[in-house]
């Protein structure tokens, strides 16, 4: 064989081993295959033995779960995580990390449980997947009724009272006048509540000094007295003048 030719088949057969080597590298680099979860299901972030404040991004109104395709972050990654909460239904991950492609973080309602986990992965040769620990939502789950405890009084006694009395009591004063001429005075009360003692008009006082009361004419009471002992003295005069014209 001449040289030339040598160098032909030389350079065709290396050429042909890159080609190979081109179309092999990307089989080997997107190849993935299906491992299950290694815990047993089903469970609770709450109820798992492992539990973290925080689980990357997840709010803490919700529950977090966190896992790991075990060995080097740089050989073994995840393609798809699929998991299946009660309630919340199944969820298919497909973006992962922090801080590798080996961790996956997924969200669920609060007090959910995961009833089912299927991971794809690529690189290494591994058996089963981890859940490497949750983070169970600060609220309360849906559902739960609110520990809450209601103080309100089962009767409210009504404040309202009549204060009104029953009977109102009415004052009509009256005038009697005596045989003298003296104007008493008095007082009637009707209507008087039970318990209060009835007003009793009463005549007035004696007038210090030992003065009798006027009997409503203008003349004084020693006038008047003056008066009647002229008279009687009067009278007897005259009874005595006619016994002497009789005896005469």
């Amino acid at each position: 064989m001449s040289p030339s030719r040598m160098r032909r088949a030389a350079f065709a057969v290396a050429a042909t081993s890159l080609v190979l080597a081109a179309g092999a590298t990307p089989a080997l680099a997107t190849d993935a295959y299906t491992v299950p979860l290694h815990q047993q299901l089903p469970i609770t972030a709450a109820s798992f033995g492992s539990t973290e404040k925080k689980c990357a991004d997840i709010p803490s109104t919700q529950d977090g779960w966190h896992f790991i395709a075990p060995g080097n972050p740089n050989d073994i990654s995840f393609v798809e995580l699929t998991v299946t909460f009660e309630p919340g239904g199944q969820k298919v991950v497909t973006s992962f990390g922090p801080p590798n492609d080996n961790h996956a973080y997924v969200a669920s309602e609060p007090g959910a449980k995961l009833t089912s986990a299927v991971a794809k992965v690529k690189g290494g040769n591994l058996e089963w997947f981890n859940l490497s620990h949750t983070c169970p939502s600060t609220v309360t789950p849906s559902g739960t009724p609110s520990q809450t405890p209601s103080k309100t009084p089962s009767g409210t006694p009504s404040g309202s009272a009549s204060g009104t009395p029953s009977g109102t009591p009415s004052t009509t004063p009256s005038r009697s006048v005596s045989p003298s001429g003296s104007v008493t005075p008095s007082q009637s009360v009707s209507g008087t509540p039970s318990g209060t003692p009835s007003a009793t008009a009463t005549s007035p006082a004696p007038v210090p000094g030992g003065d009798l009361a006027n009997t409503g004419s203008g003349l004084p009471v020693a006038l008047v007295s003056t008066l009647a002992v002229a008279l009687v003295s009067a009278g007897g005069v005259l009874v005595v003048r006619r016994r002497r014209r009789t005896q005469s």
